[in-house]
C-alpha cells in the first residue's frame, strides 16, 4: 500500500515571521493526520526557523531546489543537498516546471540534481509535465516520457525506490485550471508504465506519483480517488493553513 504524500510548495512567498505563523496555524489542524506524509517547502530564508517550530511534529520540510554539484565548492548563490539536510530538510523539489521554464533547467540538470539529493540523504521530488502547447499538439507522452527517462537515467532500482515523482501539467500551474481527474490518472498510469518498462514491475507498483497543478480543497478528494495518484504537490493553496489542512485531511 502506497502511503500518500501531500507537499506544500510555498515558492517565493512568506517572510520568516509569516512562515512561522503559517506552520503554527497548521500544526494543530493536522496533528492527528497520519494517513499521509505532510511536507512543506518554505523559502530558504525560513527553513531553519520553520524546522525549529516543527520539531516533534508530523510535518516535514523540503528545499525548493538544490545545486547539482556534490559537496561544497565555489558556486556562488547555490545551496547544496548537505546544507538542506543540515537545516533539517528531509525532501527537496527537483525540476519544477518554473525552474525548467525560467531558469532553463534541462533533463540532464534534473538528473544531476536528483543524484545530488540522493547523495545527501534527501528524498527528491522529481517534477515532470508538459506545456499547454505540447498537450494541444498531442505531444504530452513524448515530452513526459523523455523527462522521466532522461531525468532518471542511470539510477539503479534501489535509488529510484527512494524518490517521488510529481506530474504537473504546466497548463494547470498557478492558472486555476486543473487537469481533469481522468487526464491526470491517464498520465500517472503512463508514467507508472514507463517505470515498469525501464526498472521493473515491482518498483512501478511501489513508486509514489504525486499530482501538481491548482490542487485545492474542493478537488483533492476526486484526484485522490484515482488509484495511480499518490498525493499532491500543492502551490497557492498551501499558503493558507486552513486550506492546506483541508487538502491534507481530504478523507
Amino acid at each position: 500500500m502506497r502511503r500518500p504524500v501531500i507537499v506544500g510548495n510555498w515558492k517565493m512567498f512568506k517572510l520568516i515571521s509569516e512562515a512561522v505563523q503559517l506552520v503554527l496555524d497548521l500544526k494543530p489542524q493536522v496533528v492527528n493526520s497520519y494517513h499521509a506524509e505532510i511536507v512543506v517547502a518554505p523559502p530558504f530564508t525560513a527553513l531553519k526557523t520553520v524546522n525549529d517550530r516543527l520539531e516533534g511534529s508530523n510535518i516535514k520540510t523540503a528545499g525548493q531546489n538544490l545545486c547539482d554539484q556534490l559537496g561544497q565548492g565555489a558556486f556562488t548563490g547555490e545551496i547544496s543537498g548537505a546544507m538542506l539536510k543540515d537545516l533539517g530538510c528531509s525532501y527537496v523539489i527537483v525540476g519544477h516546471s518554473e525552474r525548467r521554464q525560467y531558469y532553463q533547467e534541462t533533463d540532464e540538470v534534473v538528473n544531476k540534481k536528483t543524484r545530488a539529493a540522493l547523495n545527501a540523504g534527501l528524498t527528491p521530488i522529481v517534477c515532470v509535465g508538459e506545456r499547454l502547447a505540447e498537450r494541444e499538439n498531442d505531444q504530452m507522452e513524448i515530452v513526459v516520457g523523455r523527462q522521466v527517462r532522461d531525468g532518471l537515467s542511470g539510477l539503479t532500482p534501489e535509488e529510484l525506490s527512494l524518490i517521488l515523482i510529481a506530474y504537473e501539467p504546466v497548463l494547470a500551474i498557478g492558472t486555476g485550471r486543473t487537469a481533469t481527474p481522468e487526464i491526470a490518472a491517464k498520465m500517472h498510469k503512463f508514467i507508472r508504465g514507463l517505470i515498469a518498462e525501464n526498472w521493473g514491475n515491482q518498483l512501478s507498483e511501489n513508486i509514489r506519483i504525486l499530482y501538481g497543478g491548482s490542487v485545492k480543497p474542493d478537488n483533492i478528494s476526486v484526484l485522490m480517488a484515482e488509484s495511480d495518484i499518490d498525493g499532491a504537490l500543492v502551490g497557492g493553496a498551501s499558503l493558507d493553513a486552513t486550506n492546506f489542512a483541508q487538502i491534507v485531511n481530504y478523507k
